[in-house]
């Protein structure tokens, strides 16, 4: 089958890599897997959406209507005529909210050739009006209707107008006009959320967790490495997240590190220009897998301290690499961690992510290492997941010739891999 990706970036960052990773092994069981993408590193056989200016421009509009998603129409509309000049057999959705996809012109596209259509919930924004996460808002407006934002200067933010219902609204149209779509959810969390949002009516809906590379995230000899830092015979905290600010728990990581002034941490990703502590040691970005996972095995213990998270792709890394981790209690974040690999934290008091440290570091990485790769595999194995995409695939391409499922899909208790605990 020939499948065309659809995502923001090209091989960088968590859904970059995402789409390579399937791209490739596709590509090995035979099939042609292509990626449409606005930034990032060209490849020979993807398709590069647009121009820089015509992303700066969309963003412009975006903030200024309060719209997102309603301009780059030229660029969507070329790449509609190549996809028509060599049909895929599937499109498979991902980040779509960066500014460089005319939204109604693609779904259309969609629903009026009726192609089998798959998105994945990398986050929220796919059915709310404008936002990718809400609960550290506790809005549930995504659920009826949107409007009256509580986020309107947040992820796609406006510069003062309120277009959330509109959006809304717009989304479901053209969503639900598809005949062949599949919902995947990268959690038991975003799955379960997504069926009480206008997109629960799909004909698939399931949940496939996000996958792990165990031949580049794996335990290794870090003693050159630590060596280097200057970490010997020091107890080492890691946090990594593309860009640091309070939503990925900045704040709290800056308060641990008065509370435990014996331990070392490292933060990896993009940092504001602000003081930290000096116990705290800041790594640039990284977009090289291999430095990444150095960092994980090299750490005592990971800390994931975001409040929200679709899946937490970081923390199943930390854990592939035999690092034992500790996560707060809310949206996907307590179903990646099991009792033998670490604690999930209820509350974000630091006195309780303390406990948890120590509790860890009494115990002894080594004693958690073990149950971390076993339960890596067992879970986020990169073969079995990208399988379970390939075998929507093809369920969504059985349909063709009948008539829109969306209100005839199997209940979540009759597919066995809707809610799957165990894989």
């Amino acid at each position: 089958m020939r499948i065309l990706h659809i995502n923001a970036i090209n091989e960088e960052k968590s859904t970059g890599r995402i789409c390579k990773e399937l791209s490739t092994v596709a590509n090995q069981a035979g099939h042609e897997s292509v990626v449409a993408y606005a930034t990032g590193p060209d490849s020979e056989s993807g398709i590069r959406i647009g121009s820089s200016f015509d992303q700066k421009r969309h963003a412009f509009l975006s903030r200024l209507t309060g719209k997102q998603g309603y301009a780059s129409k030229g660029a969507t509309e070329e790449l509609i005529r190549r996809l028509e000049a060599n049909p895929p057999d599937v499109v498979h959705l991902h980040n779509l909210h960066s500014n460089y996809i005319h939204l109604e012109t693609l779904l259309t596209w969609l629903a009026e050739t009726d192609t089998p259509t798959v998105l994945t919930l990398h986050d929220c924004w796919f059915y709310t009006g404008k936002c990718t996460h809400y609960t550290s808002s506790g809005c549930d407006r995504w659920q009826y209707g949107c409007g009256n934002c509580p986020r309107l200067a947040l992820d796609n933010p406006s510069w003062g107008l309120d277009r959330t219902a509109q959006m809304w609204q717009d989304k479901k149209m053209w969503f639900q006009a598809i005949p062949r779509l599949a919902v995947i959810g990268v959690s038991d969390w975003i799955t379960t959320e997504a069926r009480f949002s206008f997109l629960g009516q799909a004909s698939i809906i399931r949940r496939i967790y996000n996958w792990i590379d165990t031949d580049i995230f794996r335990p290794r000899d870090t003693a050159l490495l630590r060596r280097r830092l200057g970490l010997t015979n020091r107890f080492v905290l890691l946090g990594v997240a593309s860009s640091w600010d309070d939503s990925k728990g900045l704040s709290k990581w800056i308060d641990l590190a008065e509370r435990l002034p014996d331990a070392t941490i490292l933060l990896v990703g993009a940092m504001p220009d602000i003081a930290l502590p000096k116990t705290i040691i800041h790594i640039p970005s990284t977009n090289r897998p291999e430095e990444l996972a150095e960092y994980y095995a090299l750490a005592d213990v990971f800390l994931n301290l975001s409040e929200e998270e679709s899946f937490g792709k970081v923390t199943a890394e930390a854990m592939a690499c035999g690092t034992p981790a500790i996560v707060l209690d809310g949206t996907a974040n307590p179903e990646l961690v099991p009792d033998s690999c670490g604690s999930v934290v209820s509350g974000s008091h630091p006195a309780l992510l303390v406990d948890a440290i120590e509790r860890i570091k009494r115990d002894g990485k080594a004693s958690y290492t073990e149950a971390c790769v076993s339960h890596a595999h067992q879970a986020f194995r990169m073969e079995r997941r990208i399988a379970d995409y390939l075998n929507v695939y093809q369920e969504l391409m059985n349909q063709k010739g009948r008539d829109s499922l969306w209100h005839s899909h199997s209940s979540p208790s009759s597919s066995p891999s809707t809610m799957e605990r165990t894989i």
